[in-house]
C-alpha cells in the first residue's frame, strides 16, 4: 500500500480497532475494513445512523503477516470475494483492494447464477471512480495500525 495513512468511516471513534463477527459476510471476510480514499471512508461515515466520522491511522507494514493484494477486479479477485461472501474463511492477516458495493454484488451473484456470462459480468463492473479497501483480519494485523485522530462530519 502506497498510502501509510488510512481511514475508517463510522458513527463513533475508533481509536481501538476491533474485529467484529457477525452475521454479515463481506468481500474480503471478518475483519476490520478501512480505505486510503479518504473521500470513500466519508461515504461510508455518511452512510451510518448517528453520527459521521472518519477514523485515520498511520500503517506500518509487518513483513511477518501474511497479505493478500489485489491491485485491480481479477478472476482471482472474483472467486475470493465469492468465497467470502458466502463464509469461506482464509488464512490472510490483511487482504486488500478494489470493493464489491451492492450494486456490483447484484452482478457477482447474477455470475454464480448463470444469469448473465463471465464477459458481461466484467463489462458491469466497470467503476466510474477507484475504490479501495484493506481488511486487518487478525490480531496481529491490528498492531500494523496507529490511532492518529478523527473527523467529524
Amino acid at each position: 500500500m502506497e498510502n501509510n495513512i488510512i481511514y475508517h468511516g463510522s458513527n463513533v471513534e475508533v481509536p481501538n480497532p476491533k474485529i467484529l463477527v457477525n452475521g454479515h459476510y463481506k468481500d474480503f471476510g471478518y475483519g476490520f475494513y478501512c480505505t486510503n480514499i479518504e473521500k470513500q471512508a466519508k461515504r461510508w461515515a455518511l452512510t451510518k445512523k448517528g453520527a459521521s466520522v472518519v477514523n485515520n491511522y498511520s500503517y506500518a507494514e509487518n513483513p511477518k503477516l501474511k497479505l493478500l493484494c489485489f491491485p485491480e477486479m481479477t478472476e482471482e479477485w472474483l472467486e475470493f470475494v465469492v468465497d467470502c461472501r458466502r463464509g469461506q474463511m482464509h488464512a490472510y492477516d490483511i487482504v486488500e483492494g478494489p470493493m464489491a458495493d451492492d450494486q456490483i454484488w447484484d452482478y457477482v451473484e447474477d455470475y454464480v447464477a448463470g444469469n448473465i456470462s463471465k464477459e458481461a459480468f466484467w463489462a458491469l463492473v466497470k467503476f466510474k471512480y477507484p475504490t479501495h479497501q484493506i481488511v486487518f483480519c487478525t490480531e496481529e494485523a491490528l498492531q500494523t495500525l496507529h490511532y492518529e485522530g478523527s473527523v467529524t462530519l
